[in-house]
């Protein structure tokens, strides 16, 4: 099974955002990054996505929802702040190819241990706005995972 681990695409500087974080949108770039996931994710068929509830998460992955004609559940899970554990149960309970996007700390930490499993290897330990983590999961565990760097630049 594979799933898909998204950090949101760009979305501007946080420190210049007035408002609710949780409102701050895509940037240009960021829109290009989102349009270009449907391209990185156009052969794993994808049959389910899910995002943290962020609007710069849901915007991210909806194109991508749009092509394959799915629906971008809203997983509160995946919010900044969130338990990266969570989030890994629900990637270790995927029964379809799914994405999963999420913020940069929830990411950073799943990353941190895949790198302690040795999954991934420190100097590949990456979580760059827009980019795109491929975990195979088997037997209930990750035993693969590949970095995949934000399209569309």
């Amino acid at each position: 099974m594979r799933v898909f681990i998204v950090r949101h695409a760009h979305a501007g500087d946080r420190e210049r955002w007035r408002g609710d974080d949780r409102l701050r949108p895509l940037s240009d770039k960021g829109r290009v990054q989102a349009a270009g996931l449907v391209r990185l994710l156009a052969e794993a068929e994808v049959g389910r996505i899910l995002s943290s509830p962020f609007l710069r998460c849901l915007q991210t992955v909806e194109p991508l929802a749009t092509a394959v004609s799915l629906e971008v559940e809203s997983e509160p899970v995946l919010a900044e702040g969130g338990d990266w554990h969570d989030s890994l149960g629900l990637a270790l309970k995927a029964r379809v190819p799914t994405v999963m996007c999420s913020q940069g700390d929830v990411i950073g930490d799943l990353v941190t241990e895949l790198v302690a499993e040795g999954l991934v290897h420190p100097g590949e330990a990456k979580a760059q706005k827009g980019s795109t983590w491929d975990l195979t999961i088997a037997g209930g565990k990750i035993v693969a995972a590949a970095y995949l760097p934000p399209p569309g630049l």
